[in-house]
């Protein structure tokens, strides 16, 4: 199993899309907002090296981490074993 932790804010149009994607599949996911908390803006900034969302972070059993920025369906089907 795979968690999935994406980081948000309340006006991004592509943050609204993902999560409504990944609903749509039924799948699990944390938010992190990012304009709601300084420490989290402060986190996806040093997970991503800028403050662009959304940012995802898939990370299976093992500890790996797959980071994804912006809405990159196809990225997020791969990583997620969806095509």
């Amino acid at each position: 199993m795979k968690n999935i932790t994406i980081y948000s804010t309340a006006t991004c149009g592509f943050c609204k899309m993902l999560k409504s994607y990944l609903n749509s599949k039924d799948i699990k996911f944390d938010e992190k907002k990012a304009d709601e908390d300084q420490k989290i803006a402060q986190e996806l900034y040093e997970k991503s090296g800028q403050l662009g969302v959304p940012f995802t972070v898939i990370t299976d059993d093992s500890g790996k981490e797959e980071l994804i920025l912006g809405f990159d369906r196809q990225k997020i089907d791969t990583v997620l074993g969806l095509n």
